[in-house]
């Protein structure tokens, strides 16, 4: 298929004088009308404002990944408390510190370094208290397979942290204009690259199709350009914008030479990618560490060729559905349609390996509920049941403002470095909660905003502490609980073993996350529990997670 944007090729570039620009001053101002360009979407949504949005961008991000299972469960840990925590007042450097760390940095692409590069940077380092260590974390299980796709194509292995700049290397985030996944392709351009979009698939929130699909993206605009900087610009825009600027500067060809004449949000772009490269080599030197995402380093597929339902996985294999969403966050209602295509499912390795020995057991799984015609729904909704934490990413709930039954209300004023996913936690209620009471729809939140949120009237007391505590007493308060709920009391329990007792939401795989070093699997192991035993847990119940 003829891909469309690649007419663009012939487009004359204008090539009246102009007056050289100076890339740091306002654009010149022009009809929007005639600035717009349907003839290539751009691939991300675009923001009003270089600058003046940026905090909420980040807010964005790390509300998004705060959302993600593995994330949420893998802040809980006592090791990455005590990193989180550790992290004092933010590190800043002169401007020749900075520029001589671009510089060191092995590239292809021009790192420049001025007055917008170093806005960017410093407010990644101030903004950067969770989301820094975050994605490093999540770098060391994504950034492997983006490398290896970029180096087939021939692509500069530094363009990965686009996937920073795009979505906080979150597969699931979906921008205001309905960009999607790492890369944030729009449903057109995805489709122009092959990406399938369906009612129960969509690729481009396949880390690997999508970024295959990237890869030939990039690498068709450089074949246009021949000049990576311009490839950026033209990613974030459409090619159509940025020749646009390129005729308005007189036929140059450079980014900081055209950067007067280029979409507000585009001229911010380059300068918060070039920011990324950076932050990405210098975290250590401003007091961050990656935490650990507790993602399965080792990981593989297998392919199906029936229709299959992750409940059906889940209950033969006693792998949570939260944790199959993260792994395969392409399919937008848990079901496989293998029966049309074969399809990919990705598992933790050792997963894999019970998937081929126990195939046909797992098809069977209730597979007459799981599929049942739509008066059974209610059913399969039930054993499926979504978690807070990833329901935002299938069908969005209905917003219910209404205040629980025995509860009190209090006001938390917000402080620097919140997020609605801070203080959902902190409170022990759902963020979607959060925003209905305070009748929120986006992820914006400012530094004095008062939120309202309801807490048991039981435990009203211990709630009051947290609008006055710092961030890390809070974090080492949700800790602290992990810890308390699992010295259950009994007589009968083994004094040589740590017990933990179920709470609603829980799996055996976000309980193994509380604790470092121990599996799932671990836990039934100790408890001796089948399968069966695992679909059998109930709330309040007491289990073994391991000697002391």
């Amino acid at each position: 298929m003829k891909k469309i944007f690649l007419t663009l090729l012939s487009i004359g570039i204008g090539v009246a004088s102009a007056q050289e620009p100076d890339p740091m001053a306002p654009a010149p101002e022009y009809n929007d009308d005639e600035a717009a360009d349907t003839t290539f979407a751009p691939l991300v949504s675009n923001t009003p404002s270089e600058l003046a949005t940026e905090e909420s961008q980040v807010n964005d991000g790390i509300d998004s990944l705060m959302s993600l299972w593995y994330v949420k469960n893998s802040l809980n840990t006592a090791e990455n408390s005590r990193t989180i925590e550790s992290e004092g007042t933010p590190v800043f450097f002169s401007d020749s510190i900075y520029e001589a760390a671009l510089k060191k940095i092995p590239t292809t692409f021009p790192l420049v370094y001025n007055q917008k590069v170093k806005d960017w940077i410093e407010m990644y380092i101030r903004r950067g208290k969770m989301l820094i260590p975050t994605i490093l974390g999540l770098s060391k299980y994504y950034f492997p397979r983006i490398e290896e796709v970029l180096d087939q194509y021939g692509i500069p292995l530094e363009l990965k942290y686009l996937t920073v700049v795009e979505s906080a290397l979150n597969p699931r985030a979906v921008s205001r204009a309905g960009a999607t996944g790492l890369w944030q392709f729009m449903y057109g351009t995805g489709k122009m690259y092959d990406l399938q979009v369906t009612t129960l698939v969509d690729e481009r929130r396949d880390p690997d199709k999508e970024t295959i699909a990237a890869a030939r993206l990039l690498k068709d605009m450089y074949a246009m350009y021949g000049d990576w900087a311009l490839v950026i610009a033209a990613y974030n825009c459409g090619p159509g914008n940025v020749n646009k600027a390129i005729r308005r500067s007189g036929g140059k060809t450079d980014f900081w030479e055209i950067y007067p004449w280029l979409p507000k949000e585009t001229r911010g772009y380059v300068p918060a990618f070039i920011s990324v490269n950076y932050i990405m080599n210098n975290y250590a030197a401003h007091g961050y560490q990656p935490i650990d995402v507790s993602m399965p380093v080792y990981s593989d597929t297998v392919m199906i060729t029936n229709k299959l339902h992750f409940g059906q996985v889940s209950g033969v294999l006693g792998i949570s559905i939260d944790e199959l969403r993260e792994l395969n966050p392409q399919y937008k209602k848990d079901i496989i349609p293998g029966d049309i295509k074969p399809s990919a499912l990705r598992l933790p390795a050792d997963f894999s390996v019970r998937f081929a020995a126990q195939e046909k057991e797992i098809y069977a799984y209730q597979d007459s509920i799981f599929f049942a015609p739509v008066n059974a729904q209610a059913y399969v909704k039930q054993a499926t049941t979504r978690t807070s934490t990833s329901s935002r990413y299938y069908e969005p709930e209905p917003c219910d403002n209404s205040v629980p039954a025995g509860t009190s209300k209090l006001v938390y004023t917000v402080k620097q470095g919140d997020t609605f996913g801070f203080i959902a936690n902190w409170y022990d209620v759902s963020v979607s909660k959060v925003k209905c009471w305070n009748n929120v729809s986006g992820n914006r939140i400012n530094v004095g905003q008062k939120i309202t949120v309801y807490v048991p009237t039981k435990r009203l007391n211990s709630y009051k502490n947290v609008d006055n505590m710092t961030f890390e007493q809070k974090q080492s308060m949700k800790s602290n609980q992990i810890v308390q709920t699992s010295k259950a009391a009994g007589k009968d329990l083994d004094p040589k073993f740590e017990y933990y007792t179920i709470r609603k939401g829980d799996n055996l795989s976000s309980i193994a996350a509380h604790y470092p070093g121990i599996s799932d699997k671990d836990i039934m192991t100790i408890n001796g529990f089948t399968a069966n035993d695992v679909r059998r847990l109930q709330i309040g119940q007491v289990i073994k997670i391991r000697k002391k």
